[in-house]
């Protein structure tokens, strides 16, 4: 069991959680410190002062009798509490009211331990204190907050209100950070895609612009070397084609009584594969993506194959994003041509998951062994001879629809039909919500 099992995994979430933790621990270890320090210490000394007060007016009263009477007015017109003494009293009565401080009970306890007392909150904010002796019962009565701080729980209102404020200003600031994160994420996966986002600047901290500066310079560089390698293959197909045509048309001047069949069969062969390997290596990088409809493409893709074996297509509804519809195309129709070099029964569904498009090619033909599923997609692989017998190609098939998916952010893998043959099953992110500020090359 592992902490980052119940933490957030959000980059947000979580420092949102690095800042509420160590706010909590502060606000309640500081109300504790301030409660269990300050506010304590201030009530017993309050507590402490009525109860000498208490202690001098019981003692006036019993060495000083004759001014016992102006020293209870005194402390009644400056205030102080009301005293009334009433003799004779045996028994101590509860006063009607609510508990309160316990300071207060310590002291009286301390200051009059022959004595029974009892203390009660009363309406209006009044405290009352009653003190049993052997000839009368003295009750006192004053303003609570003369025993106890009645205004603590504003340093909590305030303490709590400021640390909000600070979680917000962090949160706005933090937000900022994020969404150059996020932003950065988002233009990495439409660069892997080969879209441009041409609105995409380095923001945010040091180390978020540093990054964001490296992924434009890794991505010019890609497209530097993807435009060499463009250019040298447009002058290989060239060169290799103008041999071509010259014995294409050699072959044409031949005597009519002269077989060439063979000869025009084997140059076909060779454009064939020419335009196979040059595909392959292209890669369709000159198709800028756009919104479509997986669907209506794998319906186009699928023609071909529908002529040489009983297909069966489903796509229960449309599947709309962003792809290169070409690409896409070539792709899906080099799986659906795969099977039906294969197989006689195809089936072929176009169907969401959650957060991809998944388009499925089945057929019921011999199938291939499960560990030899990654050697399929290795360039110019034929795998057994089984399976091979009398097909045409140069073995790029699979390879060039798994090299498009990626393009895509995807992927192809194989499997086990229910029919019996080969599955494949290719995967396709769906758009990921799009940050503010950042827009297509073709928005």
């Amino acid at each position: 069991m592992r902490l980052r099992d119940y933490t957030p995994r959000g980059y947000n979430a979580r420092h949102i959680l690095i800042l509420i933790v160590p706010m909590i621990i502060f606000v309640v270890s500081m109300t504790l410190y301030f409660f269990y320090t300050h506010v304590q210490q201030v009530n017993s000394r309050l507590s402490r002062a009525v109860a000498e007060e208490l202690a001098y007016v019981i003692s006036e009263r019993h060495t000083n009798p004759q001014e016992w009477p102006k020293i209870v007015d005194g402390f009644r017109r400056s205030g102080l509490m009301e005293i009334r003494f009433t003799p004779g009293v045996k028994t101590l009565a509860r006063p009607q009211g609510s508990d309160c401080c316990d300071e207060l009970g310590e002291e009286l306890k301390i200051r009059f331990p022959d004595l029974s007392w009892s203390y009660r909150y009363l309406p209006d904010d009044l405290l009352t204190i009653r003190l049993l002796s052997e000839d009368g019962l003295l009750e006192a009565r004053m303003d609570r907050k003369r025993v106890i701080i009645i205004n603590a729980h504003i340093f909590i209102v305030w303490t709590v209100s400021f640390s909000l404020l600070l979680l917000l200003i962090s949160y706005l600031f933090l937000r900022n950070q994020v969404r150059s994160i996020v932003q950065l994420s988002w233009a990495a996966d439409a660069f892997g895609r080969g879209e441009d986002v041409p609105s995409f600047k380095p923001s945010g901290a040091i180390e978020v612009r540093k990054a964001a500066r490296s992924l434009l310079r890794m991505r010019n560089r890609i497209r530097r070397y993807a435009d060499q390698r463009t250019a040298m293959l447009a002058g290989v197909s060239h060169d290799l084609r103008t041999p071509l045509t010259r014995l294409k048309l050699e072959l044409a001047l031949l005597p009519k009584d002269h077989d060439a069949s063979a000869a025009k069969a084997d140059i076909d062969e060779m454009e064939r594969m020419l335009d196979g390997y040059l595909a392959f290596a292209r890669g369709e990088e000159g198709e800028q993506p756009q919104q479509a409809d997986v669907a209506a493409i794998a319906r186009e893709a699928i023609a071909a194959a529908t002529t040489r074996s009983k297909l069966d297509f489903i796509a229960p509804a449309p599947v709309s994003m962003r792809v290169r519809p070409l690409a896409l195309k070539r792709a899906i129709s080099n799986l659906a041509n795969n099977a039906a070099d294969h197989g006689k029964q195809i089936r072929i569904t176009v169907a969401t998951a959650p957060g991809e498009a998944v388009i499925t090619v089945e057929d019921d033909g011999p199938g291939i062994p499960a560990e030899c599923y990654e050697d399929a997609f290795r360039p110019f692989s034929r795998l057994d001879p089984a399976r091979n017998q009398n097909v045409s190609g140069v073995g790029l098939g699979l390879t060039i629809a798994r090299d498009i998916a990626r393009a895509h952010g995807g992927d192809v893998t194989l499997g086990k039909s229910e029919l019996g043959g080969l599955r494949a099953v290719m995967r396709l992110p769906l758009d990921t919500e799009r940050p503010k500020g950042l827009k297509h090359e073709d928005d």
